[in-house]
């Protein structure tokens, strides 16, 4: 009797051991999973350890002669090796050829596949800056921002036709877990990326399941539990049309023997708010889904079918035909679809770029655009060096097409990490920079440029802006200055309107003063009018060496 105890108590101590490592761990009852051989060779281990203790086994020799001793050791060793096996079988070494075929690319065409933007559909905001917004607006909120902060995750996706950010809020602390724990999380942080408005949307009913929750609500050990064969990639925080805020789980798929050839097989949709999940298949997954393919994944993907066209040691020798994807990445929204932009560049990382990829996180599109040109590293440098005097930083380029011409667009950024200013760098002749302390006014000064540098540029953009005129006597005027340059800013008689007229366009602004009459030639801005012609004086567009002069 005494031993029939001895042995069910082992056996509960087995099974509390291995129920406690899957409840913290979560690993997938899979054999494509790393995880999982983890847990075995654990559960092995266990009962041989327990085996030795019941069994007092504790000399060399007993150890050496035990049968049962000497099996479990030999299938610890039998499951490290097929781990390791599995491994080497499951590699670029051996599979180059069905690694390099993994992602079909096509040849695109830039002026038709990428179309102008609006300015009100151009992401200005990397996620750095979308943090800053989140976390200011959190401050504000002075009956949440005791309990709740802003999470890090800020997923770039389209809302409505308008590149957002999303991220949810989260529990300050564990204090705060258990004492707002059951009314759940209140919203989430929605940022428009090319307006900076920032949101704080509230939910009629809290969210109850996310990665800042514990125990079974804790959005990794709900999935685990409802899916336990499922090997789920990186999850994504979205919204639906509707503002129901979802958490996107891609499960991964293994083309390649045990552990190779990861893609995307399937995607589980968990409602934030209920907990309720939905299943899809890949090729069924949503339109409203941005985030089925993580953009690491497509970017090593690509890296693969650059780099594997003769074979895994070509790569790493001789490199004949071996092409990369350059440092970073940033998003394009084209038909309310998130893509991946990046460059591609040869394996030597020179200065200088053979085209560029754009990579669908929904459908695994990819298209490749032959375009030579600066790597994005070249363009934020050129963009530096335009305001070296204020030392301002660039943010990852995005690629956009401004009158036909592909063209960087860059955000520079203070010490502080809040947006200054706007440049614009030409891909194909990366001297022509262009900046502005608004894009409207950055993509105004660039096409000028372009026209100086002889590039015939499309005037009928979608953002052509159309000017007015008016003329009248000044009845009020002001000095300001802006990032280090001096404006004058105007009200005439008859008019409500503000008009800013920049002295370094515009030397005789200085000579003007309250009475005297003008003409000025000026387009709409957000808080002020800016005037493009003083008195019939056109203003003029710096040429590079002008500017580097400036300076």
């Amino acid at each position: 009797m005494k031993k029939g105890t001895t042995k069910a108590a082992a056996v509960i101590f087995l099974i509390l051991l291995a129920g406690i490592y899957y409840y913290v761990k979560l690993p997938a009852i899979n054999i494509h999973a790393a995880g999982f051989w983890t847990f075995l060779i654990l559960v092995i281990a266990a009962i041989l350890v327990i085996y030795i203790f019941r069994r007092k086994l504790f000399r060399g020799q007993e150890l050496k002669q035990n049968k049962v001793v000497k099996g479990l050791v030999g299938l610890i060793f039998a499951v490290v090796a097929v781990y390791l096996v599995g491994t080497l079988l499951s590699s670029p070494i051996i599979n180059a050829k069905k690694y390099q075929k993994l992602l079909t690319v096509e040849n695109g065409d830039f002026a038709k596949d990428i179309k102008e933007l609006s300015f009100d559909q151009i992401p200005i905001l990397d996620k750095d800056s979308a943090k800053l917004l989140g976390d200011r607006k959190m401050g504000s909120m002075v009956d949440m921002v005791s309990q709740f902060e802003v999470d890090e995750l800020y997923s770039q996706i389209n809302y409505k036709d308008k590149p957002v950010r999303v991220s949810p809020l989260r529990y300050a602390s564990i204090i705060k877990w258990f004492t707002n724990q059951s009314e759940g999380i209140p919203g989430y942080i929605r940022i428009d990326m090319a307006t900076q408005t920032t949101e704080l949307v509230k939910l009629e009913e809290g969210i109850k399941y996310s990665t800042s929750e514990h125990f079974n609500r804790n959005i990794y050990r709900h999935l685990r539990f409802s899916y336990p064969t499922y090997i789920f990639n990186e999850l994504s925080f979205e919204i639906d049309d509707d503002g129901v805020p979802y958490w996107i789980a891609p499960v991964k798929k293994f083309n390649i023997g045990l552990f190779g050839g990861e893609t995307v097989g399937r995607v589980v949709l968990c409602n934030a708010v209920t907990g309720e999940t939905e299943d899809y298949a890949i090729e069924d997954v949503p339109e409203w889904i941005d985030h089925a393919y993580d953009a690491d994944l497509l970017v090593e993907l690509y890296d693969y079918h650059g780099t594997l066209k003769h074979g895994f040691f070509n790569s790493i020798l001789s490199q004949k035909d071996c092409l990369k994807t350059t440092d970073g990445y940033n998003y394009l929204a084209i038909d309310d679809d998130v893509w991946v932009y990046t460059g591609v560049t040869s394996v030597n990382k020179d200065q200088s770029n053979v085209g560029f990829v754009l990579m669908n996180q929904r459908t695994m599109e990819t298209k490749f655009y032959e375009v030579e040109g600066a790597t994005e590293a070249s363009a934020m440098s050129s963009a530096e060096g335009q305001v070296q005097n204020l030392k301002y930083k660039a943010t990852f380029p995005l690629l956009l097409n401004i009158a036909g011409e592909p063209t960087y667009f860059v955000a520079l950024k203070d010490d502080a990490g809040l947006v200054k200013k706007y440049a614009m760098v030409n891909v194909q002749k990366y001297q022509i920079v262009a900046v502005g302390n608004t894009v409207s006014e950055c993509e105004t000064n660039y096409l000028g440029l372009m026209e100086q540098n002889g590039i015939q540029v499309e005037r009928d953009s979608v953002n052509a802006e159309k000017t007015e005129t008016i003329s009248g006597k000044i009845r009020k005027i002001a000095q300001g200055v802006i990032d280090g340059d001096s404006h004058f800013y105007l009200m005439l008689e008859g008019s409500d309107e503000i008009f800013d007229v920049s002295v370094v366009d515009f030397i005789d602004i200085i000579k003007y003063d309250v009475g005297q009459e003008v003409t000025l030639e000026y387009k709409e801005g957000e808080n002020a009018n800016v005037v493009l012609s003083l008195n019939g004086e056109k203003k003029e567009t710096k040429s590079d060496d002008a500017q580097n002069e400036q300076q």
